[in-house]
């Protein structure tokens, strides 16, 4: 998997560190039942066991396995000020199937 972070999305997650004193890690929030939505964020805690680690740019983020399924090959973190931190393609899945007779 390859992460792409814009210079704003570094420099918030480096300010962010300094400041939590925790480590970024991805998170995937999935919800639904016949159709599925993915959202993806940034979250700020303690490093967990099975975490995988990603570097780049000299930030570290964490993301486990649950949340990595849900990622694309390449990944692109960044970061406006009105919206937050921008992770990926969220994504809603609509394919709910009807049975006719």
């Amino acid at each position: 998997m390859e992460l792409k972070m814009t210079e704003a999305a570094i420099d918030k997650l480096k300010e962010l560190i300094k400041t939590e004193g925790k480590i970024p890690r991805i998170d995937a929030e999935v919800t639904g039942g016949c159709g599925m939505s993915v959202k993806f964020s940034i979250v700020f805690d303690e490093p967990r066991r099975n975490d995988l680690c990603i570097e780049k740019d000299g930030v570290q983020i964490r993301l486990d396995r649950f949340t990595k399924r849900y990622l694309n090959e390449e990944t692109e973190i960044d970061y406006q000020v009105q919206h937050g931190f921008l992770v990926g393609d969220s994504f809603i899945s609509s394919a709910c199937a009807l049975e006719m007779d």
